[in-house]
């Protein structure tokens, strides 16, 4: 392992960015034409995509995919965006519209939820030349018929199972690459990563929790202003 060290330059106005936890850079990454992922940042918040030093965005939300929502996300963002764009509802060929969309925002990949049926998984493949992400919420979750039909990465979000379904993901399928949820701690990250995930998403704290940190940093500022 390198003991190379990487120098680190902060501008004046970007001090205050969104972190992801150093511990998931001991993961092995992901490498899509030719660029490696380790963290991906699970948001929709324009300011928070602009502010994180993740590989990628993992832009899914619990709505049907829309052209809009993917060009406001790509036009703000200066890292790669993995772009929801199919699930329980919206499958078929605007599945594949969005998909074709999605890549000719640059996005690097396209998410397809649990629920989509597996011909919306070969319209979308014959649609895109991007690799298909396929989220996996259950240990239940078929995957080879999906596979077959294009999927190219899982991403496991099965909540307090997770690091037990990446385990036996990666058991089954030693080259499949997985994506996981890593959970709020150095530790549960690590304990998916050595279960075989490849990268993590992290969630990060809302803009109110960031804006409510700042507050306090400026009534602490204020008082010993007032009491000096």
């Amino acid at each position: 392992m390198s003991n190379k060290r990487f120098p680190h330059v902060r501008t004046d106005l970007f001090k205050n960015y969104v972190e992801v936890p150093e511990v998931i850079r001991k993961s092995s990454g992901i490498v899509i034409n030719g660029k490696r992922f380790k963290a991906l940042l699970f948001t929709t918040d324009i300011a928070l995509i602009m502010n994180n030093d993740a590989d990628a965005i993992m832009a899914v939300y619990p709505f049907t995919p829309h052209p809009a929502i993917i060009k406001a996300i790509t036009d703000v963002s200066t890292i790669s965006v993995m772009a929801g764009i199919a699930g329980g509802m919206t499958h078929g060929i605007r599945s594949a519209n969005m998909a074709l969309l999605a890549e000719s925002h640059g996005c690097k990949a396209v998410v397809v939820n649990a629920p989509t049926p597996t011909d919306t998984i070969i319209k979308v493949n014959e649609m895109i030349d991007i690799p298909i992400i396929l989220t996996v919420v259950s240990e239940y979750t078929d995957i080879e018929d999906k596979i077959k039909a294009g999927v190219d990465i899982v991403n496991i979000s099965g909540a307090a199972k997770t690091s037990k379904i990446v385990r036996e993901i990666r058991q089954k399928y030693p080259d499949l690459p997985i994506i996981a949820t890593g959970g709020p701690t150095d530790e549960s990250i690590l304990e998916t990563i050595e279960a075989g995930a490849n990268a993590i998403t992290y969630t990060p704290p809302s803009n109110g929790e960031l804006f409510a940190r700042k507050m306090v940093d400026y009534r602490e500022a204020q008082k010993d202003l007032f009491e000096n």
